[in-house]
């Protein structure tokens, strides 16, 4: 026994040895190899501020140069480069100069640059008029790092605001919304909110009607000369204006735009438009159809008017209005009906005589996509060291009753051989579900397009079919659903009023060993025909699209019930529950149950090649009244590719019960509790070429929420307790249940998908006495390491 454990650890600490070999020779190399005699490499720009009032991430950008970019600490891609010969250009040392990086040598101009726009941006956009910024550079063994040293005095305040408004109507308007103005006397002064107010008045009076306003109408003047470090501002907003021949100046109101008629294209080809040029146009059919004139090279509608038109934000007859214009393109867009949504506008010419108004003709050009596709999808599967295949039939049409209908069927069969003691079995799935999404609410009696207009919503009815035939049973399951989807912002609801699931275990389906096993157990509960029939709501924030973001958030929250107007029904029909016999609905035994839970994501990024995202999950699902445990498909379950790798999919848990237990042959297992708590972090950089690399740490477990005689350990506790017969713990505090696993990982970037393979390795097992394993006892190769495959990240 000792021979072979010496022997496994021995090979483990060889693969640890290449590895950290290879690291080293990348991160050790000299990484002035490269650098021209007589000049140094730029190491490091140090960024000190002597107060918290700008942050440095403020000022970062304004350096003019910056090192090469850092892995763990160390020039990664310099090391690469520095591993050719570049005296060479053949394999593979032009090969590891194009995926490596060039030592950075040190440009002293550079230093002069970044400290000029340090102090620009300091003085004139921060309004520390008077403060400075100092460099200094140090180089040792001809590696440079270059200090930059900011010394803020107080910043100056704004004492009063001046306004000069040439034109009558904007002045009125101006003041009527001085309320929202960014400008306010005693704050801060700032460039960036003078650039920020100038944006805003801009789109507020565009939103008007004043087509042609933009923001080189407006600008401030800027007096610092007032004293006790206080500014006064000079709000200008001018008049356009023209010269005649004699030079004379005439200064003339802003002009007021409305719309005169829209003209619709809701199947324009860009490209026999380029190719046929005006003569396109002119063989397009104009129909007037609601005010509205729609121009379209066929007679049949290939969508719906009333769709596109629901979607309008504007009208003949209107005043412009930019606000309207983006959210009617935004909303044409959300139909995923069109390639390409642009939306114009043209000036009709001369103004009327009488009323001196200005007219625009707008154009909304819509270009379909393909409404019908078709993909044939080949997947490999590896779960639980099981590998097997999957394939997957997707028929889509985007347009179905020509009102932007989202119709999709998807096929798929999977196989996937299970290793067992005593010959290869396996798992087999085959299913079939079709999806409906319409693009509004359907809700009778009920008026929705004011809503649709503000919240986009959407209408999803799905069904599917699942059969499963695994190692120890064989079930079917049935599903429908019929739910609402609106967005507001960076928000999303889902809300599914009915959720219809029924699952069947076909009669001798299950394996009796197994079905011995679990009998007059909680899983007993788990392994049974059951009705879900209930409802649920979600809500997501992400606001990952912001532009020029280093970090975002994403959260969703999920609540769903199930159960209760079956029982409500119950007692009104005066059905009452017979000993353990579970009340039926339409002959079948239902589930009564609440399920909630909670999953974070916070993502930052350090730079172009590296960032750090943690994510944090809490679930917990009660069963009560008919059911003594949640149905097994609403279980959690902890390992795998998605959670804590270190552990294979299923096999972690509940609580500090071992699922082999003496077994230690038994390779199939499928653990499941009613509460699930994780923590992950994981590092992310890119290598080169298609590959990316991951240092992960994640953390966690299940339990059940009632005691489970069967699976000793399981139940959740927030503290220890005890048989009062025996003596014997019958839960402990959840924290000292909880696993922990580290690992390394490698992406690989197809573009269409992301290949996942990660390496997990136990840190802290608790279903040992120990608990942590890392300082008690020798890692082992079988038991404490998991090799696991993904696609996409795997949060």
């Amino acid at each position: 026994m000792a021979t072979v454990l010496e022997h496994q650890m021995l090979k483990q600490n060889r693969t640890f040895i290449y590895i950290c070999s290879i690291f080293f020779v990348l991160t050790s190399c000299n990484p002035t190899k490269y650098v021209p005699s007589g000049q140094a490499l730029l190491d490091q720009n140090v960024i000190n501020v002597n107060k918290e009032d700008i942050r440095k991430s403020e000022l970062t950008p304004y350096v003019r140069q910056q090192p090469n970019k850092r892995i763990f600490g160390t020039r990664f891609y310099l090391g690469l480069y520095n591993l050719s010969n570049i005296n060479k250009n053949r394999w593979p040392h032009g090969w590891l100069r194009k995926i490596g990086e060039a030592p950075v040598v040190f440009d002293p101009s550079s230093v002069t640059q970044t400290t000029d726009q340090l102090n620009s941006f300091i003085r004139l956009s921060k309004g520390y008029f008077d403060s400075s910024v100092k460099d200094s550079v140090s180089t040792v063994d001809r590696k440079t790092k270059v200090f930059y040293n900011v010394e803020l005095l107080a910043p100056f305040t704004i004492r009063n605001v001046y306004y000069d408004i040439e034109d009558t109507i904007i002045k009125s308007y101006f003041f009527f919304d001085s309320v929202n103005s960014l400008i306010n006397r005693g704050q801060p002064f700032e460039n960036i909110v003078l650039q920020n107010e100038r944006s805003r008045f801009v789109k507020s009076i565009r939103d008007k009607g004043f087509y042609g306003f933009s923001g080189d109408y407006i600008n401030f003047d800027i007096d610092s000369t007032k004293g006790e470090r206080q500014v006064d501002i000079y709000y200008n907003i001018r008049s356009p204006f023209t010269i005649d021949n004699l030079s004379r100046v005439t200064f003339l109101p802003h002009p007021v735009y409305q719309i005169k008629n829209i003209y619709i294209y809701p199947d324009y080809d860009p490209g026999t438009a380029l190719k046929e040029g005006e003569a396109y146009v002119q063989k397009l059919d104009t129909v007037l159809y609601k005010d509205y004139y729609f121009i379209t090279s066929s007679e049949v509608q290939k969508i719906r008017y009333d769709l596109i038109l629901q979607t309008m934000y504007l009208r003949p007859g209107m005043y412009y209005n930019l606000t309207n214009t983006d959210q009617t393109q935004t909303h044409l867009k959300s139909l995923n009906t069109f390639r390409l949504v642009n939306i114009n506008y043209e000036e009709t010419g001369i103004p009327d005589s009488s009323t001196q108004k200005r007219y625009l003709n707008c154009k909304i050009i819509l270009t379909p996509l393909t409404p019908q596709s078709y993909r044939v999808v080949l997947e490999g599967t590896h779960s639980s060291g099981n590998i097997g295949g999957a394939l997957n039939l997707i028929y889509q049409h985007k347009n179905l009753f020509h009102g932007a209908e989202l119709f999709g069927v998807n096929v798929r069969g999977a196989y996937e051989g299970i290793k067992q003691t005593e010959k290869l079995k396996s798992i087999q799935e085959y299913s079939a579900e079709a999806s409906l999404r319409f693009p509004q609410f359907l809700i009778p009696f009920l008026e929705t397009e004011g809503f649709i207009k503000k919240y986009n919503p959407s209408t999803s009815i799905t069904a599917a079919y699942n059969y499963q035939a695994m190692p120890l049973f064989t079930r079917t399951l049935a599903s429908a659903s019929f739910g609402y989807t609106w967005k507001v912002g960076y928000q999303t609801h889902i809300v599914n009023p009915l959720q219809l699931n029924l699952v069947k275990l076909p009669p001798g389906s299950m394996d009796p060993e197994f079905a011995k096993s679990i009998r007059r157990t909680f899983l007993e509960y788990s392994y049974k025909d059951v009705l879900i029939v209930g409802g649920g709501y979600s809500f997501i924030y992400d606001n990952q699209p912001i532009k020029n973001s280093r970090d975002y958030v994403f959260l969703r929250m999920n609540f769903e019930s199930a159960g209760n107007m079956n029982s409500l029904i119950d007692r009104i029909s005066g059905v009452r529950n017979a000993g353990d016999t579970a009340s039926v609905f339409l002959g079948q035994p239902y589930a009564q149950f609440i399920r909630a839970d909670i999953d974070l994501h916070y993502n930052f990024t350090f730079n172009q090649v590296s960032s750090i995202v943690y994510r944090a999950f809490a679930g917990v699902g009660i069963p009560y009244g008919n059911s003594k445990a949640i149905p097994f498909e609403k279980q959690y379950f902890s390992g795998g590719a998605n959670s804590i790798r270190a552990w294979q999919v299923r096999s972690l848990g509940p609580g500090s019960y071992d699922p082999f237990g003496a077994n230690d042959s038994t390779d199939f297992v499928n653990q499941t509790a009613d509460i699930k708590l994780e923590l992950n972090a994981e590092y992310r950089f890119k290598l080169f070429w298609i590959f990316e690399g991951a240092l992960f740490l994640d953390a966690g477990n299940i339990w059940t929420y009632n005691r489970d005689q069967s699976r000793p350990g399981t139940q959740f506790s927030l503290k220890e307790t005890r048989s009062p017969e025996t003596g014997a713990i019958i839960s402990r505090p959840f924290y000292k249940d909880i696993a922990v696993g580290t690992g390394f990982g490698l992406r690989f970037d197809l573009n269409l998908i992301i290949a996942r393979l990660d390496l997990g390795m136990k840190l802290r097992d608790p279903r040992i006495n120990e608990g942590w394993i890392i300082g008690r006892r020798p890692l082992e190769l079988r038991h404490d390491f998991a090799v696991v495959l993904g696609i996409g990240y795997p949060f």
